[in-house]
């Protein structure tokens, strides 16, 4: 049960994301991206200002840090920004599916069945039917370009989740490294290709809450969960997370759930469900 519980506070911590990426769709996105990391690195320095050796890690290892936080949080808060939001919020959640599909290039001894080529075909039938269903809707225009930032997030997460499992084992401190170098990097691509702005109290206080919750918090919670309960069991609780985050979403956009937003929901959880819950190898 606590194992459990760590989970449900790191999913809820995450289904806030989207809504907060929103919330704050009139900053800049390397500026957006830059504060919230940084601040999400600060719940590290307990950890390593006890024990430095936490953020001793090898240079590939941050590479692949600052891969994985810096590309799909910026790229999803293009897609938010750009693109209707619940929807693009519905496609950036293919990202368990493509962990299935992508698991056999990036890991030895994983092979895919049928079971897992159909997951596959339901999951992009329902981030089709969302899109399609924000055209007919004549929600900002229908389709976006900005669909393809929310696929790229999907499939950077996906392939940063397993290629951790390609190197060796690091402290979940070093989370807080790579928020440190990611915040850096978006801060000095905000200085170079943005235009300067000001930021209000408001601002502030949810670009607070967006690094210490889901990128901060979440993180910590979520490998206290792993270490201490069944990760069968935590996996499944996962599936809560697009559920939890887009209806949340809808509620802050003022949105009314539709049929193609129900059904692609449905649809996109159920291939996560399917295809990692089958055999892989």
């Amino acid at each position: 049960m606590p194992a459990n519980l760590y989970a449900l506070g790191a999913i809820a911590l995450w289904a806030s994301l989207a809504s907060l990426g929103v919330s704050l769709r009139h900053v800049p996105p390397f500026l957006l991206t830059g504060v919230a990391l940084l601040v999400g690195s600060l719940l590290a320095l307990p950890f390593v200002l006890k024990d430095r050796q936490q953020w001793h890690i090898p240079a590939s290892t941050l590479l692949l840090g600052v891969y994985g936080l810096f590309g799909f949080h910026f790229l999803l808060f293009i897609a938010l920004r750009h693109a209707p939001p619940v929807e693009a919020n519905l496609v950036n959640y293919l990202w368990p599916l493509f962990m299935v599909v992508l698991a056999p290039l990036f890991l030895r001894g994983i092979h895919l069945r049928a079971v897992h080529v159909a997951a596959a075909l339901l999951g992009f039938t329902g981030a089709a039917i969302a899109i399609l269903g924000a055209s007919n809707s004549g929600q900002n225009g229908g389709w976006s370009w900005a669909y393809l930032p929310a696929l790229g997030s999907a499939f950077i997460w996906a392939s940063y989740s397993l290629l951790t499992k390609r190197v060796a084992p690091f402290p979940t401190a070093a989370i807080g490294l790579f928020g440190l170098v990611s915040g850096l990097l978006s801060l000095l691509c905000h200085w170079a290709l943005e235009p300067s702005v000001v930021l209000s109290g408001r601002d502030g206080l949810l670009l607070a809450v967006m690094g210490l919750g889901p990128l901060g918090m979440a993180f910590f919670l979520w490998d206290r969960a792993l270490k201490l309960g069944d990760a069968r069991q935590i996996g499944i609780l996962s599936y809560l997370t697009p559920l939890g985050s887009t209806a949340l979403l809808m509620l802050v956009s003022g949105r009314a759930l539709t049929w193609s937003i129900g059904l692609a929901a449905t649809m996109i959880i159920g291939a996560a469900v399917l295809g990692t819950r089958a055999p892989r190898s």
